[in-house]
């Protein structure tokens, strides 16, 4: 199994970026993730422990089921199915407050699950390729947070 990590800072609140982040629709603004549906609400918040969410992007179809959920922290989660197929054995999203905003860092760990090739393909194709889209959905957070941030100093109002 492969470690993958991907971080990025964000110019937003620690709140705003967590909540961003946890609801995964908002992958949809790259061009990579096609749909993220929540099947089924966590115990208690909607993105909160017990969640389900399917994730369909370019590569291929995520079910996924968070398993720890610490606003505004971090959370973790697992696939519990995916095509292609993939072993999963976790992922996680950590948030810490820095001097010039949120620092996010996002890492899984996972290896394909096909017969033969299984270390080439992980390093060779599954890296590069997740941390592409990780980072892009990362990319995607800080401009949404930023144009809000924007417009609420251009407006003078307070959301």
């Amino acid at each position: 199994m492969e470690t993958i990590t991907v971080e990025r800072v964000i110019a937003a609140p620690i709140e705003q970026v967590f909540d961003w982040c946890a609801t995964t629709t908002n992958y949809e603004r790259t061009r990579w993730v096609l749909r993220c549906t929540l099947t089924h609400p966590g115990q208690d918040a909607p993105y909160g422990v017990g969640a389900i969410r399917v994730h369909t992007w370019l590569i291929g179809r995520f079910d996924e089921r968070v398993t720890r959920y610490d606003p505004p922290r971090s959370f973790d989660y697992v696939v519990d199915r995916s095509f292609p197929p993939a072993r999963h054995k976790i992922g996680t999203m950590t948030f810490t407050t820095v001097p010039t905003g949120t620092k996010v860092v996002w890492s899984t760990t996972v290896e394909m699950a096909i017969p033969v090739g299984t270390a080439f393909a992980t390093h060779w194709i599954s890296r590069p390729v997740i941390s592409h889209v990780f980072g892009r959905i990362l990319r995607a957070c800080a401009a949404d947070l930023e144009t809000s941030k924007t417009s609420q100093r251009s407006t003078g109002s307070a959301r």
